[in-house]
């Protein structure tokens, strides 16, 4: 079954994608919940022109996620966590808490869009996150966690 994707989905694709998926995620989990329409031939002549249409503004979101990248790339970003005396932290470091600390700095960035390198955050140090600007621009940012 093909369908074409109303919003970005994660590991299946992005929004105005047309994807191949299997017959019962399509019919029980991606159209019920809003996620796609099906592919029909006339689905897909609407979706083709909405996109040349969005080419313009795509670009624009694209060369101001690049900008952004840039910027991002040299900042110093510390996030201060209660820790034991031994430097474990109470707790872990998430994605919520960096990106409260890139928010003080000037950036709108959510949540949704940070992904650790680590598994966990549970120890004060250097760590370093990638960041999802855009479907084709991601960032390596470093971060320190230190003892507050």
């Amino acid at each position: 079954m093909e369908v074409i994707l109303k919003q970005d989905v994660a590991n299946l694709g992005y929004a105005s994608d047309v994807v191949k998926v299997k017959n019962g995620y399509g019919r029980n989990y991606l159209i019920p919940q809003g996620y796609a329409i099906l592919a029909t031939p006339s689905a897909v002549k609407v979706n083709a022109e909405n996109k040349k249409q969005r080419a313009h503004k795509e670009e624009k979101i694209k060369s101001n996620a690049l900008e952004m990248a840039a910027q991002l790339q040299g900042k110093e970003i510390i996030i201060g966590a209660k820790t034991s005396t031994t430097g474990k932290i109470f707790g872990s470091v998430n994605s919520i808490q960096l990106a409260e600390a890139i928010n003080k700095k000037g950036f709108e960035i959510d949540r949704k869009q940070i992904t650790f390198k680590e598994d966990h955050i549970k120890e004060v140090g250097k760590y370093t996150a990638i960041i999802k600007l855009h479907r084709d621009v991601k960032v390596e940012v470093a971060f320190e966690v230190v003892s507050e």
